[in-house]
């Protein structure tokens, strides 16, 4: 029983807080829902070139992200964060950068190779991916799928 501040009881001020709260919950519960969906979506590990024109390949690698966020999917795009992190200049933290990559790979349930040159870094993590039996799909700088017969 709702009681004001004066201590006397008053049920319609009762009524309207349980109506808001029981709205308060239901909100959550869809929250968590929506959370608990985006959040169990499959991961998806992203190669594209890096090296070169990083300006232009940053950009594109930053467009097949967000094109495997619209595809419902979490994409993992390791030449995104290393090279902010590591030297790519230097050999040792290359190599440091590549292998953290492909422990990322490692936890992504596909692998989704964009455009149809491949660095040695591309070629490395799709060797990678292929070790580990993930499914690889092929796309074309312009965001369309590349068939296996195709290439």
């Amino acid at each position: 029983m709702y009681r004001n501040s004066e201590g006397y009881s008053d049920p319609v001020a009762g009524e309207v807080m349980s109506k808001l709260m029981r709205e308060y919950k239901q909100k959550q519960r869809q929250l968590y829902r929506k959370n608990s969906e985006i959040k169990s979506r499959p991961m998806v590990y992203i190669v594209s070139k890096y090296a070169g024109d990083i300006e232009k390949n940053t950009a594109a690698a930053i467009a097949f992200a967000r094109f495997a966020i619209q595809q419902n999917r979490i994409p993992v795009a390791s030449h995104l964060l290393y090279p902010q992190i590591l030297d790519d200049n230097d050999a040792e933290q290359r190599d440091l950068g590549l292998l953290f990559g492909q422990a990322l790979l490692a936890l992504c349930k596909e692998v989704w190779v964009f455009g149809t040159e491949h660095s040695p870094g591309m070629q490395a993590e799709i060797h990678e991916a292929r070790r580990l039996n993930k499914r690889i799909r092929f796309y074309s700088e312009e965001l369309e799928e590349i068939h296996e017969d195709d290439r």
